[in-house]
């Protein structure tokens, strides 16, 4: 699910350009891959998108919202500081009753929240969870910075995850690293009725791409070795969706062509925790990703977090 507006590299530029901010889009497409992010309408909110993701997954899974006993939302911009914005989507769904809560990971969260739901349901503790990242990244991008505000987006993505005799998730890796606080985050918080710190996104590009390539290199192979699988056993890499350099170099370390990548980047930039799934729902859409089919979903971000899960479609 992305919002309808489009806001293509030109079309920042020029507003970046009344800022006194120079940018291009050839500039943003050399360093990143992106040619154009959607931005949601002011009273848009993450569960807005949440919950609009989670109808199309749930029509796609054929199932109804008051058969999901699991509701888990991977996002960094929630629509208030609580309740968690998975009450609020369940509230949009017309359902109560299910456990409902957020995982923050920033773009590591869907990843996580496949995890969880996963071993919630192998553990008998959910028998369906609907598994969403959304994100309104736009509120919290600093436009006097053009390192950071060309690079991200808001949209939501979901999947319905359940009990079965066949497994569909193979393994998970997760890790973080807390050393790593520093070089993604938005470093404010509310006190007093008061913004303390800076509610900004602060990002240092090269430690995070120097980071980034190898732990999820490491982490694709650990899910690998889990599942008893190799390098030539994955149909699909679908990554989060970040910075073209960062995926088409994870994808030559684990030795696949980049036919076999999934590139969304390029429409919609950085959505954080709603990057992977929004990825998938393409591939799934245009055909391109089968029933039987191996995916590896890989997500990095800002903690400093990182994981992947191997699974058959």
């Amino acid at each position: 699910m992305l919002p309808p507006r489009r806001v293509t590299n030109a079309e920042l530029a020029a507003e970046l350009a009344g800022r006194g901010i120079e940018t291009s889009d050839e500039w943003i497409v050399a360093r990143t891959g992106i040619h154009a992010r959607h931005f949601a309408a002011p009273d848009v909110c993450a569960s807005d998108l949440a919950a609009q993701a989670a109808r199309h997954a749930l029509e796609a899974a054929g199932r109804r919202a008051d058969e999901i006993d699991l509701i888990i939302v991977a996002t960094s911009t929630p629509d208030m500081v609580f309740p968690s914005t998975a009450c609020i989507v369940q509230q949009k769904l017309g359902v109560q009753g299910s456990a409902a809560f957020d995982l923050q990971a920033v773009c590591s969260g869907f990843v996580y929240g496949l995890t969880v739901a996963d071993s919630m349901i192998r553990s008998g503790a959910a028998t369906r969870a609907l598994v969403i990242g959304a994100e309104v990244f736009s509120r919290i991008l600093d436009f006097n910075d053009r390192g950071t505000c060309v690079l991200f987006g808001d949209g939501a993505g979901a999947v319905v995850l359940e009990a079965s005799e066949v497994p569909g998730i193979l393994a998970t890796d997760l890790h973080a690293d807390g050393r790593h606080v520093d070089i993604l985050c938005v470093p404010g918080t509310v006190s007093g009725g008061k913004v303390i710190g800076d509610p900004l996104l602060k990002m240092d590009g090269q430690a995070v791409f120097k980071l980034a390539v190898g732990v999820l290199e490491s982490a694709a192979r650990t899910v690998l070795a889990k599942a008893g699988r190799h390098d030539a056993d994955i149909d699909w890499l679908i990554p989060h969706q970040a910075n073209i350099r960062i995926m088409q170099g994870t994808a030559r370390k684990l030795k696949l062509p980049l036919e076999k990548l999934v590139v969304t980047v390029d429409e919609h930039g950085n959505t954080s925790a709603a990057s992977i799934p929004l990825a998938l729902d393409t591939a799934v859409r245009s055909g391109r990703i089968r029933a039987g089919d191996t995916l590896m979903l890989e997500g990095v971000g800002g903690g400093f977090t990182w994981g992947a899960v191997l699974l058959d479609f």
